[in-house]
């Protein structure tokens, strides 16, 4: 092994992370992993103290590089992280994620078997203040997840559409020319569409499952869901197999909700529409209460932080759709698969 090479390369974007950087590193140091590891932040010029917490840290261990994202944004720091990789592996990590010690070994493991193209873990909300632990809970249910499995625990290796963040050989990403920039939410999901066309697998497997922090407001969360609803819109229109029948459901909640204020027969059904929604709400609340012994305040908070979610990206992929043109084709796809 020349001085240049490595076994694998972590890229983590970061902007403004002054709080959590030291915990991100402190974590990745921890991976247990028998080979050489670099591990790349990738600062989108932070206003804060994260640059010089991260140039103080790579000083006391060479592993840890510091580069630089004048744009700003995810797919673009990612992709000066790819340039710069030396690994023959490359990790997607986030820096406000709780990886298992053991997820970069599992991962290249499982990589080196040879019949898949991308490896994960489930992707498992953890709360960390009021909001963010209702929005846990909200998303352990079947309503906060849609049909992403790979956003619960699975108790075998499974086949997904997409990942959550996860590894790849380096020679997997660059022969797809690495992240669309044109995706600043979705970028993933858009990139494993093309892997995907070009016949790869995408497996999750269990013992590689991730920890996140979802959002401590409403409104971060609803300007999260909406772009991701945006981009989905976005990625539907480009990758027409990558739509699934759950992604129609939130606009189609947005659209009950809009013609419920109407007069006349539109307001009639839009009503009785969002009454069924309400009830699925209420069921669904109950469930994930249930499953998770929430408190009482935080389980009557589940309804409203569902309809947050739902209408948030609903309107996203309808502005998306105005945005980016209609994902016709994809809608057709479903169509014919449901026959």
């Amino acid at each position: 092994m020349t001085a240049r090479e490595v076994d694998v390369s972590v890229l983590v974007p970061v902007l403004d992370e002054e709080h959590h950087v030291r915990a991100a590193v402190a974590a990745l140091q921890a991976q247990r992993f028998d080979g050489e590891l670099e591990f790349i932040f990738v600062d989108g010029v932070s206003e804060d103290a994260t640059r010089s917490i991260l140039q103080e840290l790579a000083r006391s261990d060479p592993r840890v590089r510091v580069l630089d994202n004048p744009a700003r944004r995810t797919p673009q720091a990612l992709n000066i992280g790819l340039a710069a990789a030396r690994g023959r592996f490359v990790a997607r990590m986030d820096a406000h994620t709780r990886y298992p010690p053991d997820y970069l070994t599992r991962g290249v493991e499982r990589l080196l078997l040879g019949d898949v193209a991308h490896v994960s873990g489930p992707q498992l909300p953890r709360g960390d203040g009021t909001w963010s632990r209702r929005v846990a809970l909200a998303l352990g249910s079947r309503l906060g997840t849609g049909g992403a499995a790979f956003r619960h625990s699975t108790g075998a290796e499974i086949d997904v559409a997409s990942g959550f963040t996860g590894i790849w050989l380096r020679s997997t990403l660059e022969t797809h020319d690495g992240w669309d920039e044109g995706w600043p939410q979705n970028q993933d999901a858009e990139l494993a569409a093309r892997i995907r066309d070009a016949g790869g697998r995408i497996v999750c497997v269990p013992e590689m499952a991730a920890e996140y922090v979802p959002r401590d407001s409403l409104k971060a969360l609803a300007r999260q869901y909406f772009r991701y609803g945006l981009y989905r819109a976005k990625t539907s229109g480009r990758h027409p197999d990558s739509m699934a029948a759950s992604h129609l459901l939130p606009p189609a909640v947005a659209a009950c909700l809009v013609a419920a204020l109407l007069p006349g027969r539109l307001g009639r059904l839009g009503r009785r529409g969002a009454g069924v929604y309400g009830l699925a709400l209420a069921v669904g609340a109950v469930r994930a209460a249930s499953e998770r012994d929430a408190a009482p305040a935080d389980a009557a908070s589940i309804p409203v932080v569902l309809a947050v979610m739902h209408t948030s990206w609903g309107l996203g992929f309808v502005w998306g759709s105005a945005r980016f043109g209609p994902p016709v084709e994809a809608v057709r796809n479903l169509a014919r698969r449901a026959r």
